[in-house]
């Protein structure tokens, strides 16, 4: 699969971009027939379909309204056997106390963070990747990157 594997390339080329829908993940009992307009995800669980819908589709579907996200897409086409951009991610973003759900698809990753915290979500990932794009930047912290991955 094509796609960017460096995790420095990665994050000095994220380009964060904060879409204006706004989400509910929740799950449902039984695939919805027909299916709703702009789900962003499904995932089937044994418990049942988890979606992430959009919040105007959540009640329709039975789902909470209460807890709602909204999505950061990274631009930059990376490899889903890119190593540590996951770790870098999350673990800068808990720095700063923002919860943090990331899923990955095939050309973007996509990061679910609550509502109240996506402005600061954003900013905490440009200056992360303006950090690794810095002459001698390295854009993750030595404690971010204890395991020696690269």
């Amino acid at each position: 699969m094509s796609g960017e594997r460096d995790l420095e390339t990665l994050l000095q080329t994220l380009a964060p971009a904060l879409r204006s829908e706004r989400y509910v993940i929740g799950s449902v009992d039984s695939w919805p027939d027909p299916l709703p307009e702009g789900l962003l995800a499904t995932i089937q669980e044994p418990e049942g379909f988890t979606v992430i819908a959009p919040v105007a589709e959540a009640k329709g579907l039975g789902l909470d309204p209460s807890a709602v996200f909204r999505c950061i897409r990274l631009d930059v086409h990376s490899s889903l056997e890119a190593v540590g951009l996951t770790a870098a991610l999350s673990t800068r973003l808990a720095r700063y106390g923002i919860s943090a759900n990331l899923l990955a698809g095939a050309h973007h990753d996509h990061i679910l963070v609550p509502e109240r915290d996506a402005e600061r979500a954003l900013e905490v990932l440009e200056e992360l990747s303006s950090e690794a794009g810095r002459p001698g930047g390295r854009g993750i912290d030595q404690d971010e990157n204890e395991s020696g991955e690269h």
